[in-house]
Formats: structure tokens, C-alpha cells, sequence
């Protein structure tokens, strides 16, 4: 069962795919991008299987995906630990909130809000009549969050306008994506979150996870998006995805060259291209995406 006990590293970086399905070239450069920039501070470097939805995990996936990592010499510097084993450690932090006062019961559904983009604040001041407890969502309030992205520059996000108070249960019972990733980063020890910038409009309320828990957010850097020719992010749906078309060597340099690395001509094997990136690995070449083969 994993501890609260943070690894201590000056920088602790991660990769937290999670199992629905093989990995995905985009997680293979988000991953190589994630760990290239761990050993460039001279940090730590883990995975994390985020398998918090039952009803989307594959069967196997999490143990093929590590397989996969592992092939192309990507394998965590400390035990890889499971989100779906951290479930108490989730409903104390829930807990607190609720006691604090910073999060509260709604007894709203999808159907009853008719779709809304942003929470009207239905049960924020208690359950109206005729309504029981189904998720539990986090108070937000009126302000900007700013943060400086390490690749995308400074960023600005107003979580209360723009969707209001978040669920961080949800009616299923499941524990949401937002508190379970802010509560794992920070047992870690995560120092840094290295992304695909799809995730980027996550940063605000996480951030407000982060300030009701009284803990300093780590820094974050978004890296780019890899899409076709038609501009769509990649998917094995349609077999545009380089894992199942070319081989490991091949798929190895067309990650770097999404990262803006790619290596020169002479650089066949892994360990050569390993080599290669390790001694030559800079921020300054990888573009904020974002990037087609």
C-alpha cells in the first residue's frame, strides 16, 4: 500500500498515464519529454498509473503501457504507484475540506443542469428541498490565477467565471481527477508537472486544490500537442498513431523530433539516440506545439 513518505530529490518530476488502452505516441513523447527534463535537472524521475475510473480501465493496460515504457528505456526512479490504491488517502483530504468549510454536498446531475458549462452554485449555501447528496465539489471565488508555464509562458485562468465550484467527488462515488492529482503530486513530492498541453486548462482548479490544502503548487510546463496532417491529436482509433506503424528505433526519433530534437542521421539504436538526446536536451528547441510528423 503506498505511503504519504514524499521522495526527496532538489526536483521530483512524473508521468501518470492512464489505462485506458495502450500507450498512445503522444503519451511516448510526453513521457521521453517528461523524464529528458528530469535528468537535465538531475532529479527524479516516476510514473504513476492514474486508474481512478473503473469504467474506462482496460483490463492490463497499466502493466502493457509499463511494458512499453520500459522497451523504449523509460522506467520510474521509485515505486509506481496506483491512484485506485490511494482511495482513503482521497476521502481524508475531502474530509478536511468539508470540515473547513472550502467544499461542499450538490445534489445536482447533468440532466438537471441542463448541460451548463459553469455551475450556477445550486447547493453552494446548502441542498435545496427534494435534493440529496450525490458529489462533492470545491468552493471557488472571484480571482484570476496566474502562473508562468516553463514552455508557454505566463497564463491567466479564472476557474469561479469560468466553470464555478468543481466537483472533487463525483455522484458515482468516484473521486475526481482534479483533487486525486493534486493529492498524489503532492505525496510525491512533485516538484514539477511535465504535460501535454491538452491538460493545461486544468492548472486553475488545481491550483485552488493546492491553496485549500495550504500547499505551495509545483511549477508547470506544458509540452506540445502531436497531431495529423489534418490538424486532430493523434489517435489508435484511426491508425495514425507511429507506435503501430513504425519500429521502436524510428518511433524513438519521432518523439525527439516532436521534442524539437531530433537526432542526426547516425544515430540508429535506442542507446545512441538515448545518448544522444541526454547530452543535448534543452528547452530552448522544443516547440510550444502544436507539432505534426
Amino acid at each position: 500500500m503506498p505511503t504519504e513518505d514524499k521522495f526527496h530529490a532538489p526536483y521530483v518530476g512524473r508521468f501518470a498515464p492512464s489505462p485506458t488502452g495502450p500507450l498512445h505516441f503522444g503519451s511516448l513523447t510526453t513521457a521521453l519529454g517528461s523524464r529528458l527534463r528530469a535528468a537535465r535537472q538531475n532529479g527524479l524521475w516516476l510514473v504513476r498509473i492514474d486508474d481512478l475510473d473503473p469504467p474506462r480501465t482496460v483490463s492490463g493496460a497499466a502493466q502493457a503501457q509499463l511494458d512499453t515504457l520500459s522497451a523504449f528505456g523509460l522506467v520510474s526512479q521509485g515505486p509506481v504507484v496506483y491512484q485506485s490504491q490511494r482511495r482513503a488517502q482521497h476521502e481524508r483530504i475531502i474530509h478536511g475540506l468539508r470540515r473547513a468549510g472550502l467544499a461542499y454536498p450538490c445534489g445536482c446531475t447533468n440532466r438537471t443542469l441542463g448541460g451548463l458549462k459553469r455551475y450556477p452554485g445550486t447547493c453552494r449555501n446548502g441542498l435545496p428541498a427534494g435534493k440529496t447528496e450525490r458529489s462533492i465539489r470545491l468552493k471557488t471565488y472571484p480571482q484570476s490565477i496566474e502562473f508562468n508555464d516553463i514552455l508557454q509562458g505566463p497564463q491567466t485562468q479564472s476557474p469561479h467565471a469560468e466553470v464555478g465550484d468543481f466537483v472533487i467527488r463525483r455522484g458515482d462515488g468516484l473521486i475526481a481527477y482534479q483533487l486525486a492529482v493534486v493529492a498524489d503530486d503532492r505525496a510525491q513530492g512533485v516538484t514539477e508537472v511535465v504535460r501535454g498541453h491538452d491538460l493545461m486548462s486544468s492548472v486553475g482548479r488545481q491550483w485552488l486544490v493546492y491553496n485549500a490544502l495550504k500547499t505551495t503548487p509545483p511549477a508547470y510546463l506544458h509540452l506540445p500537442v502531436v497531431v495529423d496532417a489534418n490538424g486532430r491529436k493523434l489517435s489508435k482509433s484511426d491508425g495514425a498513431d507511429p507506435l503501430e506503424r513504425h519500429s521502436p528505433n524510428e518511433c524513438f526519433r519521432l518523439a525527439l523530433r516532436a521534442l524539437g530534437h531530433e537526432p542526426p542521421s547516425g544515430c540508429i539504436s535506442l542507446s545512441a539516440q538515448w545518448d544522444w538526446a541526454l547530452k543535448h536536451w534543452s528547452l530552448e528547441r522544443v516547440p510550444p506545439g502544436p507539432v505534426s510528423l
